[in-house]
């Protein structure tokens, strides 16, 4: 979609200390209404507890009972909701995703090529629905719903693929991470073999559909050096929109990096389709001799060298979905 407003601050590339101290400025208020959330629900938890406590501490008035309040508080039907918690009926490659095996899009190559079978009988629709009673394999081993849900960022270096596994046996990003976790995990997105930089992998299905899915857009900042410098002709064409083969395609910022070397662009896009930042600067005659993706959805790479990985932390997740939620609501 294209965007409703032309990009005004970023026609003068001379004028890079702005554009900077913008990022600089949305950063800060991004900060504060993350902070300002977190202390929401801090405060939200505290006055559910203290509530808590003075009804304990209080005698309870007793409301007239009726038929409808009767039925509502049955201890019988209490007890059996709690006891008879049926596990949610979902599509095949849903499941397989909540498995950890793969992604949703990958899990429905996985069926397709018969490697998934339910009760004994290879697969063939991706939106079959699975029910309690089934028994899922893969690879001919019974899977199910991991409940120990892993997140882990990696600096993904060049020379490793963004792959599960490689018939070719090249260099993945899962032997980077062999000792971070003994759950199956996938990345989210991808990441051509010779990009570098911020890379998610997780077993969470739900969360990899949310930041796969287009309408969520999720901002990527990508640091790209080219053979030469950006014009500025071309610098004003990619902020206005170019066309691709496979459609127009807008970015959200540029800058050129370094005020000294025009050859050093940061630029920020939603986009997800296939080496689209690459074939931006292709499309206009440049090669990309480096390109590193230095955020995504938030996420950065600081204080993690080059091939290391950490796990998140409690806040990122919950501020991972939190975002999400919000692109939601937006559209």
């Amino acid at each position: 979609m294209k965007p409703t407003s032309p990009f005004k601050k970023f026609s003068n590339p001379k004028k890079n200390s702005v554009i900077k101290e913008e990022f600089r400025q949305e950063k800060k208020k991004f900060k504060k209404e993350r902070a300002a959330y977190f202390d929401k629900v801090k405060e939200e938890k505290y006055q559910a507890r203290m509530a808590r406590k003075r009804g304990e501490a209080a005698p309870v008035k007793e409301k007239p009972q009726t038929a409808q309040s009767n039925k509502k508080n049955s201890p019988a039907k209490s007890e059996k909701s709690k006891s008879n918690q049926p596990i949610a009926v979902m599509p095949l490659n849903k499941y397989l995703a909540h498995c950890g095996i793969s992604s949703r899009r990958d899990a429905v190559s996985f069926i397709t090529e018969g490697k998934v079978k339910v009760n004994g009988v290879v697969a063939t629709e991706p939106g079959y629905k699975v029910q309690p009673v089934d028994e899922v394999t893969y690879n001919n081993k019974k899977i199910y719903v991991t409940k120990n849900l892993q997140y882990i960022l990696l600096n993904k270096p060049k020379d490793y693929i963004t792959t599960t596994d490689d018939p070719q046996g090249r260099k993945t990003v899962l032997q980077l991470i062999q000792s971070a976790t003994t759950e199956r995990v996938y990345p989210i997105g991808r990441l051509d073999r010779n990009t570098s930089g911020v890379l998610l992998l997780t077993n969470d299905g739900d969360l990899t559909q949310k930041l796969s899915h287009p309408s969520f857009e999720v901002r990527k900042v990508y640091e790209a050096k080219l053979d030469k410098e950006l014009t500025k002709g071309d610098f004003e064409k990619i902020l206005k929109g170019i066309t691709l083969e496979d459609g127009p395609v807008y970015v959200d910022s540029l800058a050129y990096a370094d005020s000294r070397d025009k050859s050093i662009i940061g630029l920020e896009i939603h986009s997800g389709r296939n080496r689209i930042v690459r074939r931006i600067f292709e499309h206009l005659g440049y090669d990309v001799k480096g390109l590193d993706r230095v955020m995504y959805a938030g996420l950065t790479k600081k204080n993690v060298e080059r091939g290391k990985w950490r796990h998140l932390n409690e806040k990122e997740i919950r501020l991972l979905k939190y975002l999400n939620a919000s692109f939601q609501k937006k559209k």
